[in-house]
């Protein structure tokens, strides 16, 4: 019977995980002493039947009865718990006539209130009970309970029962491998009823016979019964032995069996009467033979094979070994690529598959030039970083089809566990190599080319750091035994050629980074663009819906207009999907019977497309007093920064907002200590900069932003608000700022330059120390622009505010020449200040 006869401390862990409302521990002596009263709660339970001094655990659903719960739980907490018949259906309410007549006074030892809405209680038996006359119905039934009252005679024949009785259990117990908890608890009870209710709540019967033994209140009676129970069980349990020892002698059968067989096997291959055809064993001997593996790896396969001939195949080792092997053999020892390192073959390869990025295909030029040379791969590893499709994936397979080798690429976004590249030991369950050893697998050749892409993107958590294990993989004086957990042996990763791809550099960890030479990929200009798409884009989507050349026809306003109203990014991925987007429409006309040509311009990109979805900045924003417009560089290529900035009456305290990350909070703060320092040098009367409080904000503000870059544009902007004068019309700038008024270098001039001729600026106001950096900008950019180079907060101040007159700085003294001859030797020493 579930939950009966168990110890205290079991039926207590039944109810662990909620609200607990106790009594004493179960057991102690006031619970003997429990006055029942004659008006009870009347609980069903449809599981197993309770006897008295038994403990048992008891699940509540209803409200109802969890309302009358709580009232109990005030008050002496006893209920009367009594069993459904199983034969009738479940009662929808207590007050059915489905409820046994006899049953059992209990009182709430605990009661714990889950998560799920129940009630679990812990409950003990205190008496047999029977049921008078049904008080109420709802909302629970409540009956008047009579007790079942009954003498213990202690004469021989009682005592000779209670002695067979026990004897009975010993021998159930034994045969039936139960805990020997119970023979010593009844040993130890002189009271023939509660052995007997001690004896029954463990046994696993009929709910009916519990229930008939519930209601026999004479002690004898009930032991008479527990008897014939006890001895029909444990017939029942003397066969299952029997059937269980039948079961292990047909099991040993087989052993035997098996055993001779193969000794059947060893005498015919002594006897030469093999049967022909080679075994499964021979033929992995001879695949160990012919692989051409390094010695050391050899005898590893060789001691693996020979243990995998002495399990059996029923054995799941032998599917662990079997795999094993399968690996080792799998993978490529001595196979390699035979390489074609023509350099010009390489660069007419690399210009068919990308436009432009000269810097980047010269540098691959160049690295392919040094492993033709040297016949060693011996160097950094490169690592491509741009904008999402900016090409780098592409360039990676470009390199692999220049050189003649095999490409796999590794994606390493979102990768958190170490096992992934190291592998799992064999001793896990579906344990298998990392992704590493996967690739050369799958390329068949000890030299492929291995793109392990969005290197920037990867994680760390408890299952360890990716990042850390790739240390050995891309270092080229480590990997040369590069050991995967799986394998256990040392691989050879020297002769694999490693690229790898990120968007930003910030987050790869710096002995990683230092491993690898960056090559960046700037963003597209429109007019690249324009090629891009002509050259690669368009017929790319043509073929890929299934028209022909000559179906579709864009004209140069049209891709102007897709490029410029309904994508903004700095790679191609966007435009290339929504070129292919009006090639699905053309097709669906196509596919109807309609094969002439179409002219898509810019009025049926708009059509097709459906309105513009990116309006260009508007520059005349900056048209009003304390409004500067800030370049920025983000992943996706730059953009246009509006800073913006009032003032109110108030204590002088700045006020910062636009989502702005700590670094450029600090950008600010300098830019106003700056502005307060240098007003005289600016020509701001510092008359309006007192009592007055300062606002900064930034627009999209649900767009995280930060960087040092915004300092000048911040100054110029409070400039701007204090002289109560709008900056010069179309001038964008850039530019960290000092708290002496230094202009600093910065990153991302390219596509900073691309973001401000894109939006109509004319005038970009730069530090001086990037001037290095205008030549990575387009020649028809950098001639569309005007560039002023400073590197003094009072050099933009003029660029932003032409008809003002700011000061220079007052020069420094000039230091007096030293004394000479005696008038040196007349001069104090200066005194000493001490901190």
């Amino acid at each position: 019977m579930p939950g009966s006869g168990t110890s205290p401390a079991e039926a207590m862990g039944a109810l662990e995980g909620g609200e607990a409302v106790g009594a004493p521990e179960p057991g102690s002596s006031w619970v003997q002493d429990v006055r029942v009263p004659e008006d009870l709660p009347i609980l069903p339970n449809e599981n197993y039947v309770l006897y008295p001094s038994m403990i048992a655990p008891l699940v509540v659903e209803e409200e109802a009865q969890i309302a009358v719960i709580d009232e109990v739980m005030k008050g002496d907490r006893i209920i009367g718990l009594f069993a459904v018949r199983p034969a009738e259906p479940a009662p929808e309410s207590p007050a059915e006539s489905a409820l046994y007549d006899v049953g059992t006074a209990a009182i709430i030892l605990k009661m714990l209130k889950m998560p799920d809405g129940t009630v679990r209680l812990l409950i003990h038996g205190l008496r047999r009970v029977r049921i008078v006359e049904r008080v109420s119905t709802h909302p629970v039934l409540r009956a008047r309970i009579e007790p079942l009252l009954s003498v213990a005679l202690e004469d021989n024949e009682t005592k000779a029962m209670m002695r067979t009785t026990q004897q009975l259990l010993r021998q159930f117990v034994q045969e039936s491998g139960q805990p020997e908890d119970v023979v010593i608890a009844a040993t130890n009870l002189a009271h023939p009823g509660k052995l007997a209710d001690l004896i029954a709540s463990n046994l696993s019967i009929p709910l009916e016979e519990h229930q008939a033994l519930l209601e026999l209140a004479d002690p004898k009676q009930r032991l008479l019964k527990i008897e014939e129970i006890l001895t029909r069980e444990l017939e029942i349990a003397r066969l299952g032995s029997r059937i269980q020892d039948q079961i292990k002698s047909r099991m040993d059968k087989s052993q035997r069996e098996f055993y001779l067989r193969e000794q059947m096997k060893a005498i015919r291959r002594e006897l030469g009467e093999e049967e022909e055809g080679l075994s499964e064993i021979d033929e992995l001997r001879g695949r160990i033979k012919s692989a051409r593996m390094p010695a050391e790896i050899r005898k590893v396969a060789e001691k693996e094979l020979a243990r995998l001939a002495s399990i059996p195949m029923a054995s799941p080792e032998h599917t662990v070994a079997r795999s094993y092997l399968g690996w080792l053999l799998a993978l490529p020892w001595a196979k390699r690529t035979r390489e074609t390192l023509d350099m010009e073959r390489a660069r007419r390869i690399l210009d068919e598959d990308h436009y432009n990025l000269e810097k980047v295909k010269e540098r691959i030029l160049e690295y392919l030039a040094v492993v033709k040379l040297r016949r060693s791969l011996k160097g950094p590893i490169l690592c491509l970083v741009g904008a999402p499709g900016t090409g780098k994936t592409s360039l990676g397979r470009s390199i692999a089809r220049a050189m003649g080798r095999r490409f796999a690429r590794i994606s390493l976004g979102g990768m958190r566990d170490e096992a992934e590249i190291r592998g799992h030991r064999r001793t896990y369950i579906g344990s298998m190599p990392g992704r590493i050893i996967k690739a050369i697998k799958d390329c068949g050749t000890v030299n492929p080319v291995l793109m392990l892409d969005e290197i920037d993107k990867l994680g760390a958590d408890f299952r360890g750091d990716p990042a850390s294990a790739l240390l050995e993989v891309l270092d080229p004086e480590q990997n040369r035994n590069f050991t995967d957990h799986y394998l256990d042996v040392p691989y050879d990763l020297s002769q694999v050629m490693f690229i790898t791809t990120a968007n930003v550099l910030d987050t790869i960890p710096g002995p990683l980074l230092d491993r690898m030479e960056v090559l960046r990929l700037s963003g597209y200009t429109l007019q690249e663009k324009l090629k891009i798409a002509r050259a690669f884009l368009i017929p790319r989507a043509v073929e890929g819906t299934g028209l022909k050349p000559g179906d579709l026809e864009f004209t140069e306003e049209a891709l102007e207009r897709i490029i410029e109203g309904y994508t903004r990014e700095a790679g191609l991925r966007n435009l290339e999907r929504e070129i292919a987007n009006i090639c699905r429409k053309a097709a669906r006309r196509a596919a109807t019977g309609d094969r002439s040509k179409t002219r898509v311009d810019a009025a049926h990109v708009e059509a097709a497309l459906g309105p513009r979805r990116f309006m260009p900045e508007d520059a005349g924003r900056a048209a009003v007093p304390g409004v500067a417009i800030g370049l920025a560089w983000t992943p996706a290529g730059g953009e246009l920064l509006f800073i913006e900035a009032t003032s109110t009456p108030g204590d002088g305290r700045l006020i910062l907002t636009g989502q702005l990350g700590d670094i450029m909070k600090e950008s600010a703060q300098a830019a106003m200590t700056c502005l307060l320092a240098q007003r005289r040098a600016l020509g701001i009367d510092p008359a309006r900069l007192k009592g007055r409080n300062f606002h900064i904000h930034v627009p999209a503000g649900a767009t995280p932003k930060d960087g040092p870059s915004a300092g000048v544009a911040i100054l110029m902007a409070l400039a701007s608000l204090a002289r109560e004068q709008p900056i010069r019309a179309q001038t964008a700038m850039t530019g960290e700022i000092t708290l002496k008024g230094s202009i600093l270098a910065v990153g991302g001039i390219k596509e900073k330059v691309l973001a401000a001729h894109r939006s109509g600026i004319r005038r970009i106001i730069l530090p001086k120390l990037n001037e290095r950096d205008l030549s990575d900008v387009p020649d028809e950019i950098r001639q569309s622009l005007h560039f002023h180079l400073v590197d003094r907060a009072e050099e933009a101040f003029a660029v932003s505010f032409p008809d003002a007159r700011p000061q220079r700085p007052p020069a420094r003294p000039q230091r007096r020449p030293r004394a000479r001859g005696s008038e040196r030797r007349r001069r104090l020493p200066p005194a000493r200040v001490k901190d």
